[in-house]
């Protein structure tokens, strides 16, 4: 068996390009289209003031 000896950079540039690689695959093969939630009425809930925002910007001074 031989051993090649292989430097720092080339181990780097070998990862580097494997994880791109990896990356494009997941992204191609994923075939599912992610949807936001949204409540079933049609309307989001909206912003809302509650109390620990409430408390919140008193402590932060809003």
């Amino acid at each position: 068996m031989t051993k090649t000896k292989k430097s720092r950079r080339d181990f780097l540039k070998a990862a580097g390009v494997t994880g791109g690689v990896a990356a494009v695959a997941a992204v191609a093969l994923s075939s599912k289209s992610v949807k936001a939630a949204v409540p079933e009425s049609g309307k989001s809930a909206g912003y809302r003031e509650t109390e620990h925002v409430k408390k919140y910007y008193e402590l932060a001074r809003f």
